[in-house]
């Protein structure tokens, strides 16, 4: 479950408490590399690499969203889905603020502050996502059916290839 060379994170020790298992992935990280660069380093496709991105509402309130590396979040879609008038990405010190990590090593387990999951309804269609463990240059291999069971996501369709 944990390897010799796995940093542990907020986001691991939330793994073992729920007791999902995971594979640890290291890379060297790449400023503004995102997921591009780490399915690069992975060797795997960017498809399989989930965003997590700390958005908030109208009134400032925070969510995660989990999305395709390779995709973009229709956010007015989102919005609607949700109930919303509308959804923003967070500045990145508010979202490092909210999540406890910093930009580039978000990881949807293990945050400071609890907030809504939405998860893009595609991921689920995946066996095996690559996902931040808390740290830069560090992902997760996990089965989405765990995440489903751990975070309880709602499932939302707003993927923009």
């Amino acid at each position: 479950m944990k390897s010799e060379n796995s940093p542990e994170t907020p986001a691991t020790r939330f793994l073992h408490q729920h007791g999902i298992a995971y594979s640890s992935h290291l890379y060297p990280y790449e400023e503004h590399g995102g997921t591009r660069v780490s399915s690069r380093e992975l060797n795997v496709d960017e498809h399989a690499v989930i965003k997590t991105l700390i958005m908030e509402d109208e009134s400032a309130k925070p969510l995660i969203v989990l999305m395709h590396g390779d995709c973009k979040v229709l956010t007015k879609e989102l919005a609607r889905q949700i109930g919303c008038k509308r959804v923003e990405p967070c500045k990145p010190e508010v979202a490092n603020r909210h999540s406890g990590f910093l930009v580039g090593g978000t990881s949807p387990f293990g945050t400071k502050k609890k907030m809504p999951v939405y998860i893009e309804k595609t991921i689920l269609d995946l066996p095996l996502i690559y996902i931040n463990g808390g740290r830069r240059g560090f992902l997760v291999g996990v089965h989405p059916h765990d995440l489903m069971r751990a975070l309880a996501p709602k499932v939302v369709d707003v993927a923009l290839k």
